[in-house]
C-alpha cells in the first residue's frame, strides 16, 4: 500500500525500482572525471567510458565480453581473466581516445574484495588509466591470470592479452 496525501513525495521511477541511487551518482558526476561503468549481466561484463557534460552522459569508448571471441577467448567473459581483459579492451580504447583518468563506477553492486568488478579495474589500471583504488580489493595475479581454471586457460589468457597489447 502506497502513503497518500499533499506531503507524500513519489520517489524517481529509478529508485523505486532500485536501479539507481541519485546521490552517489551526483557525488561521481561531481567530480568532473569520466566513469569507468562496469556492468555484469548473466553471461559477460560491459565497461563503458562515460563524460557528462551539457547536461547528458556521452560514451568515450567501451568494451563488451563477447568482443573477446574476435580475438580468440573461447572461454566465458564472465569469469576473472574475462573481466580482466575486458577491462583492458575496454582501457586501451579509452587511451587511444584521450582518455588518462576516470573513476570507478559500479552502480548498486556492493563492492567485495576480489570480485569481478575488480578484475575489471585491474585490467584499466594495467592499459594505464589512472583510477583511484585500493589495492587490496583486487584479485591476486593467478586468479586473473586463470590458473585456478581449467588446463590452458592461462595460455589462452597470455595470448589475448598479446593481441590487446596495453598489457605489462
Amino acid at each position: 500500500m502506497m502513503a497518500t496525501g499533499p506531503r507524500y513525495k513519489v520517489p524517481f521511477r529509478r529508485r523505486r525500482e532500485g536501479r539507481t541511487d541519485y546521490r552517489h551518482r551526483a557525488a561521481l558526476l561531481r567530480s568532473g572525471v569520466p566513469r569507468a561503468v562496469v556492468r555484469r549481466s548473466n553471461k559477460g561484463m560491459s565497461i563503458q567510458f562515460i563524460e557528462y557534460r551539457d547536461g547528458a552522459d556521452f560514451v568515450v569508448a567501451s568494451a563488451v565480453s563477447k568482443e573477446l571471441a574476435k580475438l580468440g577467448w573461447t572461454r566465458p567473459g564472465k569469469n576473472s581473466p574475462g573481466a580482466y581483459l575486458t577491462g583492458l579492451l575496454a582501457g586501451t580504447r579509452a587511451k587511444e581516445k584521450g582518455v588518462e583518468e576516470a573513476v570507478l563506477d559500479i552502480g548498486l553492486r556492493e563492492p567485495t574484495k576480489g570480485s569481478l568488478m575488480f578484475a575489471a579495474l585491474k585490467g584499466l589500471l594495467d592499459a594505464g588509466i589512472d583510477i583511484p583504488h585500493g589495492d587490496k580489493m583486487l584479485p591476486p595475479d593467478d586468479r586473473v591470470a586463470g590458473k585456478h581454471l581449467r588446463e590452458g586457460t592461462s595460455a589462452a589468457f597470455e595470448d589475448v592479452k598479446k593481441k590487446i597489447g596495453g598489457g605489462e
